[in-house]
């Protein structure tokens, strides 16, 4: 009567276990005192809370009365979900290179002033070769020639640059379009190499160089300290030739120089002839006058552009001037302060004068006139000189007052005294207007012949004579 029943495992196939409460988190036992709040303890965790937060919320605002344990056990057994493994990426040699910032070592000067720096880590992710280097403050030009250095020291230059959304080179993060800072991608450009934002929040995107950070700031710069950023520089230049790239590499077991020099080297992309020009850009507004101020001198755009905003660069020769969508449409030798730049095709064509235009194309529109404008034309800019250009402009100006054909007949009759002011053409316009010249006529009904003229003045001469009486003496 006091003997316990034994566990049977024949026939149906239950047990005692059988008939022991299994909680839905897939464990066999006694029924766990979070069951209730199971929906409550999900919301919870998605949302990122900890099991001790989720505990806390528990006793606080439903009376829980279990301990903390318990809802540990329950948070574990929820938390067994079989996620798919993350897909590890390898690289062929010279395809790519992972490029971050992290925290240098601090520098103290003579006045015992304490600074701090950062360092930039640039790895390729074959050969796991690196080069570091440690700048005052993470700016697009530090950011620049930190990257330009580490080509030069591995003496080519990978296909990508994988980077963190760094304010130094994105402008703005965007997984699908981010972009990129002008100067960043006109510095890829020269090089050949293309750079590409990691998604934001996902440093595994670019694990390697996470690593690489931490070995350099634990392995190279923890628990050291500089008097200059030159120092620190020449002791991370020694670090990685005489320590880091002779270490195994503990992912790929293998000497972290030879693979460079055997492997990644010969893959690496040339160098061009020569480095980035470093150079300075910032928007500019177009001025009235058709212009932009770059380092206090003025270059010209063309004129569509005025009252606009444009993108202006410019390094110690060159000025580029970029508009909206970062197509060059000015390019001008850099100036003195002070100084104007203005190309002939950036100012509009009702904006130039005749005299800008020049006397040749001046003489053109005297042709049209009439040969005779033209001849006289020449013939007085051979004889006045420089002042002639006004006065040709004056001849020109006739035509809105006088008919093309009197203006050739006056020139005629100018040229031929050797009159080559613009006051005799103007007189002999006026002449010209008020008088008509008739043509000669031989013959006419009024006109008698000479013979009659003859008869008449005899007779005349006759009639005289009779009429003179002799003086008496």
């Amino acid at each position: 009567a006091n003997s316990k029943p034994s566990i049977s495992t024949a026939g149906s196939g239950e047990s005692e276990v059988s008939k022991q409460s299994i909680s839905t988190a897939g464990s066999v036992g006694r029924k766990s005192l979070c069951e209730p709040y199971r929906e409550l303890i999900d919301q919870k965790l998605e949302a990122g809370l900890s099991a001790q937060r989720i505990y806390q919320d528990l006793v606080a605002e439903h009376g829980f009365t279990a301990s903390y344990e318990s809802v540990k056990r329950f948070v574990a057994r929820l938390g067994k979900v079989n996620k798919l493994p993350f897909r590890r990426m390898e690289c062929e040699a010279g395809a790519e290179a992972q490029v971050d910032f992290g925290k240098g070592a601090p520098l103290v000067g003579p006045d015992g002033r304490r600074r701090r720096t950062h360092v930039l880590r640039t790895t390729l992710s074959c050969s796991r070769k690196g080069y570091s280097e440690s700048v005052p403050r993470q700016t697009t030009e530090n950011f620049i020639r930190c990257i330009e250095n580490a080509f030069y020291h591995w003496g080519g230059v990978p296909a990508t640059l994988v980077i963190d959304n760094l304010r130094a080179a994105v402008s703005k993060a965007d997984w699908f379009d981010p972009e990129i800072n002008p100067k960043v991608e006109s510095f890829c450009r020269h090089y050949g190499t293309v750079i590409l934002p990691t998604r934001p929040y996902t440093p595994r995107h670019k694990g390697k160089i996470e690593r690489g950070i931490g070995y350099v700031q634990d392995n190279a710069l923890k628990g050291r300290v500089f008097k200059s950023l030159e120092e620190q520089n020449r002791f991370l230049l020694h670090w990685e030739t005489h320590v880091a790239d002779k270490r195994i590499h503990g992912t790929t077991r293998k000497q972290v120089e030879k693979v460079f020099e055997e492997l990644e080297r010969p893959a690496l992309l040339g160098l061009p002839p020569d480095r980035f020009p470093y150079f300075k850009e910032a928007p500019r507004k177009v001025h009235r006058d058709g212009h932009v101020e770059v380092d206090k001198a003025y270059y010209s755009v063309p004129p569509e552009y005025v009252g606009r905003e444009v993108w202006a660069r410019w390094d110690s020769r060159l000025v580029r001037v970029f508009n909206s969508r970062f197509e060059e449409i000015a390019v001008h030798v850099k100036k003195e302060p002070g100084r104007f730049s203005t190309a002939a095709a950036h100012i509009a064509l009702e904006k130039i004068s005749a005299v800008e235009r020049g006397a040749t194309a001046l003489l053109r529109r005297a042709t049209l006139i009439g040969p005779n404008a033209n001849r006289w034309a020449e013939a007085m800019l051979e004889a006045r000189g420089v002042m002639g250009v006004r006065v040709l402009q004056g001849l020109l100006s006739l035509v809105k007052k006088y008919d093309a054909k009197e203006i050739d007949k006056s020139c005629e009759c100018a040229l031929s005294y050797g009159a080559f002011r613009l006051k005799s053409l103007r007189t002999l316009l006026k002449r010209s207007g008020k008088q008509e010249r008739l043509e000669f006529m031989d013959e006419h009904p009024v006109i008698r012949s000479m013979a009659e003229y003859g008869r008449i003045v005899t007779v005349s001469f006759n009639e005289e004579g009779a009429r003179i009486v002799p003086l008496e003496r």
